[in-house]
């Protein structure tokens, strides 16, 4: 089975998190650190990716996302400290 879709965490250059979901994940990324993919990455670049999961379904990657968002910084933080890949 192909995962073609991504929930992502950003590192924002404040410190927060942003978490979304992408098909193409390298694209997106690129978009986030051109101002134009989120109202709320674009005046906090540069974005880095810290965290990823993939998935079968669009829906199933919006599920997951819905779930992180309702998270507090502490459980995010320790989900991103699982695997950075914030170093490339």
């Amino acid at each position: 089975m192909h995962h073609h879709w991504f929930v992502y965490i950003l590192r924002c250059s404040d410190g927060t998190y942003y978490t979304g979901h992408a098909h193409n994940l390298e694209i997106r990324l690129k978009a986030h650190n051109a101002g134009k993919a989120s109202k709320y990455t674009a005046p906090r670049r540069p974005v880095s990716l810290v965290y990823r999961e993939s998935f079968a379904s669009r829906s199933k990657a919006a599920k997951r996302e819905y779930q992180i968002k309702k998270w507090n910084r502490a459980k995010k933080d320790a989900l991103v400290r699982r695997v950075d890949f914030s170093q490339g």
